[in-house]
């Protein structure tokens, strides 16, 4: 991977979401060529308000999925949110969790993590904890977490195979991850790839769904199950920003597809599975 290039989507998606930080989900969602990229968000993001926890003030409308309400969470369990924003899967997972347990919440964005910090202290919790880092090389000791979670964020980082690779370092044995993310089925338009403001969008980031399925299964998870699975719908009037009428004939004709899918896969125990990360081999 070009380490140049890397840097350069790593600062595009900092600066797009910094301003983000400073935005209420209303704002996200009308304001089209600001820091929401004309709705990209939007579309893709669900209903958290009937979830338990939630706090509209840590939502910005940036998800995908919602990973926590799949994730399997237990009372007492230690949680890890990658690019965990303004905190809003978080304080999810802190309702079940409880007091006994521990939410860590990781973001490689300053003005997210003051903002998360500011919504945990309203909350009044004293166990939900965010850190300033990178999601390829996660500021937390290695089997530390019972439970991952991440929503819409895997697809932005320019090294999955590492990112990936941190998951299973920072997870028990035994332990499970959540994640919600974008993937594609067949080619998409060079139009759109090209296109920084989709890419900060979680589209153009995004990889085959063979492709992520299989970059888990060579770290070494078990038991990875699609826990749900959607079309991304793109408007037509956002789809004619980047593509020609020959490229939009095309797209439609030849099913191809933006979805979104959210992942369920398990870190084997120690004392089994042979992949790259595993202790036996």
């Amino acid at each position: 991977m070009n380490t140049n290039n890397s840097n350069d989507l790593k600062n595009l998606v900092k600066d797009e979401y910094s301003k983000i930080a400073l935005q209420s989900k209303e704002q996200n969602e009308t304001s089209c060529c600001g820091s929401g990229s004309c709705g990209t968000y939007t579309i893709m993001s669900e209903d958290y308000s009937s979830l338990g926890g939630y706090l509209p003030d840590a939502d910005l409308g940036l998800g995908c999925g919602l990973p926590t309400e799949f994730a399997k969470i237990r009372p007492g369990d230690t949680v890890v949110d990658l690019g965990s924003g303004a905190g809003n899967d978080c304080f999810v997972a802190r309702a079940i969790t409880g007091e006994t347990g521990k939410v860590i919440g990781i973001d490689m964005t300053e003005a997210m993590i003051q903002r998360a910090k500011q919504n945990a202290e309203k909350l009044g919790y004293t166990n939900v904890e965010f850190r300033l880092g990178d999601i390829e090389d996660v500021p937390i000791s290695s089997k530390r977490a019972d439970v991952v979670v991440s929503n819409c964020v895997m697809n932005l980082v320019p090294d999955k195979t590492k990112a990936f690779a941190e998951v299973f370092r920072i997870l028990k044995p035994q332990g499970h991850f959540s994640i919600s993310d974008v993937v594609l089925k067949g080619a998409l338009p060079e139009g759109l790839k090209q296109k920084a403001e989709m890419y900060a969008g979680c589209i153009s980031g995004a990889i085959q769904k063979s492709e992520y399925l299989g970059i888990l299964a060579e770290q070494g998870f078990v038991n990875i199950t699609i826990q749900k699975e959607k079309p991304i719908v793109l408007p037509e009037e956002i789809l004619k920003e980047y593509l020609s009428p020959e490229e939009l004939a095309l797209y439609a004709s030849k099913g191809f597809g933006i979805f979104s899918i959210t992942v369920y896969a398990e870190r084997p125990e120690a004392s089994c599975g042979c992949g790259p990360q595993a202790t036996c081999c």
